[in-house]
């Protein structure tokens, strides 16, 4: 949109230019005066457009999440660092926020009006506490009572490029072709581990209330790369839910 502005300039600013050059050689000072005042014009509104072009975003989001596979106790053959706790439901919730930065609005030349931005973002989800935790297990070999139970959570920082479609106007669809994120598992799994890389594919659009004001809701898939899924911690899933952005 600002490009076509430009061009709207350029073709406006020749045009009245040209009206100038072949007009009468006794113009008066008024005509001339009024040319420039023209040109002026239009110079400030593509200035006012440009200043008034936030492409940037905050936003923060919440709803639903789950894993496709239940995190499960060392009695249900699981982490030793659940305890002897039947599996932990797979269905939970989150919250989180994150940052859009425009890379172009015009999808590197390609597509006028399709906007490429690069995507950070941090996300929260918890999926329900395990009744037992690894307290419990040296708390039975050690005949102590140190039961304490377990919150099974998540969290996820991710990166990646969102494509973003009809800037200009209010309604904004977007999708995300691939990203990459780390997710922190807790507790730790048998192994120690807490860190568990995974790609992220999305699709969302928001809306543009008042101002610089937005309502979305979006829907966003994980993929771990787990090497061996039965034996290793799996952090496959999604989330979806709702966001409210704040344009910059």
């Amino acid at each position: 949109m600002i490009k076509k502005m430009k061009l709207a300039l350029s073709a406006a600013t020749a045009v009245l230019a040209f009206a100038g050059l072949t007009a009468a050689p006794q113009a008066s000072a008024d005509e001339l005066g009024d040319l420039k005042a023209r040109i002026a014009k239009l110079e400030k509104a593509d200035a006012e457009q440009v200043a008034a072009s936030k492409d940037n975003m905050v936003f923060f989001r919440g709803g639903y999440a789950r894993n496709n596979v239940a995190r499960r106790g060392l009695a249900a053959g699981g982490d030793v660092t659940l305890g002897t706790s039947n599996p932990v439901e797979k269905d939970g919730w989150y919250l989180g926020a994150g940052f859009d930065f425009s890379l172009s609005d015009d999808l590197f030349g390609l597509h006028d009006g399709t906007e490429v931005l690069a995507e950070l973002m941090f996300n929260y989800s918890e999926f329900a506490r395990s009744s037992t935790s690894t307290l419990d297990v040296i708390g039975q070999l050690t005949n102590n009572n140190l039961n304490q139970s377990a919150t099974v959570s998540q969290f996820t920082l991710t990166a990646s490029p969102k494509i973003k479609f009809l800037k200009g106007s209010d309604f904004r669809p977007w999708i995300i072709p691939v990203g990459f994120g780390l997710h922190v598992i807790s507790p730790t799994s048998n192994g120690i581990t807490y860190l568990k890389p995974a790609m992220q594919f999305a699709a969302g659009a928001d809306y543009r209330v008042w101002n610089d004001i937005y309502l979305g809701a979006d829907f966003r898939y994980n993929l771990g790369f787990e090497s061996v899924p039965d034996r290793e911690i799996n952090v496959d899933g999604f989330t979806t839910g709702a966001y409210v952005g704040i344009g910059f």
